[in-house]
């Protein structure tokens, strides 16, 4: 039997902070969704991406679970902004966020299903982004 949660800490440790690409082939699998695509070609593009963005980005794993197949790890994520995320040039400011992500395992130890929740409006607030609600109504 795999052991999931050292595969959970090592997949933040490794591919989160890490930013080694050869354990993102190790730990993830091909048939993986994620964002563009599947498998560690898609979690790895993700995190490029993110760290594009966020080149001293950190994850703190602030809670952990494990259970079977499946591992959910709540985490803390800071970073100072010197590259575009999404629409926002760089800023130069430091973001601080938390989310969850939730991992299932394959027989094999890989990490078959991928599902996160974070606080990107926070985030966006923190990197000066305004957001004001679509005016509705008469007169719009």
């Amino acid at each position: 039997m795999i052991d999931v949660e050292a595969a959970a800490r090592r997949f933040v440790a490794d591919v989160w902070n890490g930013g080694r690409e050869e354990s993102a082939y190790e730990l993830v699998a091909a048939g993986c969704p994620g964002l563009g695509g599947t498998g560690p070609v898609a979690t790895l593009a993700w995190h490029r991406d993110r760290r594009a963005a966020f080149p001293d980005l950190r994850y703190k794993i602030v809670d952990l679970v494990a259970a079977g197949d499946r591992v959910a790890v709540r985490w803390r994520a800071a970073g100072t902004q010197a590259g575009q995320f999404g629409p926002v040039p760089p800023t130069g400011r430091v973001a601080s966020y938390s989310g969850a992500t939730f991992l299932r395992f394959d027989p094999d130890g890989r990490i078959a299903d991928v599902w996160s929740v974070n606080e990107l409006f926070q985030t966006l607030q923190q990197l000066g982004v305004e957001m004001l609600p679509p005016v509705t109504g008469p007169g719009a």
